[in-house]
Formats: C-alpha cells, structure tokens, sequence
C-alpha cells in the first residue's frame, strides 16, 4: 500500500499495557478464539460483548492530550493512518448525502479493556461497540492474520479496520438496529448477523475504492491480500479448521465466497447503495 499520502487519526486511545485504563494519543470481530465461541452460540463478537448489540447513541470524545507510552509504534501509527484515510472518505461520502459523519475512537489494547459493550479480550478480535462508538483491537491481531489466517499484507490489515469503521457507519445510519425487520430470520445463513457482516465488508471495499481515486492507495497484490482476508475468516471455512464440519444455521458472518463477493462489490462500485445487503435476494 502506499501510506505517504496518508494523516494519522487524532481519534486514538492507547490502552496497550495499560490494564484497560487509556493513555490517550494525540498523533493524528475476528480472533480465533472468539469466532470458534460465536459460532458455537450463533451470535457476533458484538453481541457476546453488548448482550443485544443495541445503541445507547452515546457520543464518541475525541481525544486531546498528548502522546502516550508507545506511540512510536509502527503498527499504531499505520493503524492511525487507515483510521484517518477511513474519516476522510466517509466524511465525504456523508457530505455528499447531506450528512454529517462522526467518527470512531480507534482504541488499541493488549489482552483485556472495559468497554462500553461490556469486557473486551483480545481473543474475540477487533470489534465495534455502538455503545461507546469505538473501534477496539490488540494489535497482535495482525499477526494472527498473517500467521493463522494466512492472509499477510498491509491491504488485508487495513481491511479488518475498515470492515469495523463499517460497523460505525452501520450504527451511524441506523442500520445496527434492523432486527424487527428480519424477525423471522435472525439467526443463520440468511440471518441479520450475517447479512450486517457481509454489509461492512461492502462498507471496507467502499473505502477502499474512495481512498484509492483520491490518495491512489493500492499497489500491485493490494485487492489480493484484502481477498484473501475476507476469505480466511468465512464461517465455513472457520467451521472447517475449528469442527472438521459446516453448519450454516450457526454461521454469523457469511461464507467465504459471499465475504469476497460484498467486498468486491464495494471496491467496485464505491457506493453506500451497492451495500444493502438487508433487502438482498441473494447473499
């Protein structure tokens, strides 16, 4: 990818060894544990954090103060750097609609932090919580990926955050809430869970799309390591590596195949309309 182009966010809190307790840096939901966890019970990480995943519409407060222990990071400031190109692209899409966009805290954590969602472990992965609007991840995520999931890259990074900054555009439209519209189908294959996840990884290709006409982004291999990101964490191919078996009544996010098809459809078309997976025949 190319960064150079790119402002750091000032919306970060870095909580990283700090036992949950934020040290704020002014510089500018996928474990595997918790997916094998939330395939088991049928839900998203969200909701194992929230209970019901609902939106108290508190405000996010961005932060102010000085850098904290750790924000010469590489991997921190990359991070701030997909968050801030993530504000810059949805600012303007929002702008474009009549709408003004509010965007997440990017909170990085090591091993455990309070959320407003409840507790949050680095085992469950990066997750969104709309109670306090905040993007949370431990950074070592990225190593997962690149180890576990075998998708390595700057690109397939930058993909899980903006898959969780889609959560926030989600909540910000008020598509989080849309469950009494699929009362009959709230769980499975065509369920609301899958169909909300498959909507932000639509959201992810959108930003990308946007990002690249403007700060031209991608470099040759950049779309492969995002594919091969939302390929590795399908559900059936989770189910797979972690029961030897598929069950698509258990499935919170979408197979693999239909993960690539919403992100491609997002990188191509660059429209928050070529997203709605909620009213799709066909997912």
């Amino acid at each position: 990818m190319r960064l150079d182009d790119l402002r750091e966010s000032s919306n970060i809190e870095d909580r990283r060894g700090g036992f949950g307790r934020p040290v704020i840096w002014g510089g500018g939901g996928l474990g595997v544990v918790g997916l094998l966890l939330a395939l088991l019970l049928g839900v998203n990480p969200g909701q194992l954090l929230s209970g019901d995943g609902s939106d108290s519409q508190a405000p996010a407060t961005a932060p102010a103060t000085a850098p904290g222990a750790g924000a010469s990071d590489p991997l921190l400031h990359f991070s701030a750097k997909i968050v801030g190109s993530t504000e810059d692209v949805w600012r303007q899409i929002f702008a474009e609609r009549g709408q003004a966009y509010q965007p997440p805290i990017f909170v990085p954590y090591t091993g455990e932090t309070e959320t407003g969602c409840g507790e949050g472990a680095s085992a469950m992965g990066p997750f969104y919580c709309p109670n306090d609007r905040r993007v949370y991840i431990d950074l070592d995520f990225y190593r997962e990926l690149r180890e576990r999931f075998g998708a390595p890259g700057d690109f397939a990074q930058a993909y899980v955050i903006a898959h969780e900054v889609g959560h926030h555009v989600q909540n910000l439209l008020g598509e989080m809430n849309d469950d009494a519209a699929f009362a009959g189908a709230e769980r499975g294959a065509n369920g609301v869970s899958v169909r909300r996840e498959l909507q932000a990884d639509c959201y992810a290709g959108v930003w990308a799309n946007r990002a690249d006409k403007t700060e031209h982004i991608l470099e040759t291999g950049d779309v492969e390591q995002g594919l091969a990101a939302a390929r590795a964490v399908g559900d059936d191919t989770l189910q797979r590596q972690t029961e030897g078996r598929v069950v698509p009544d258990a499935f919170t996010h979408g197979t693999s195949a239909q993960r690539v098809r919403w992100f491609e459809r997002g990188l191509d078309q660059g429209t928050i309309e070529a997203c709605d997976t909620f009213h799709a025949r066909v997912l």
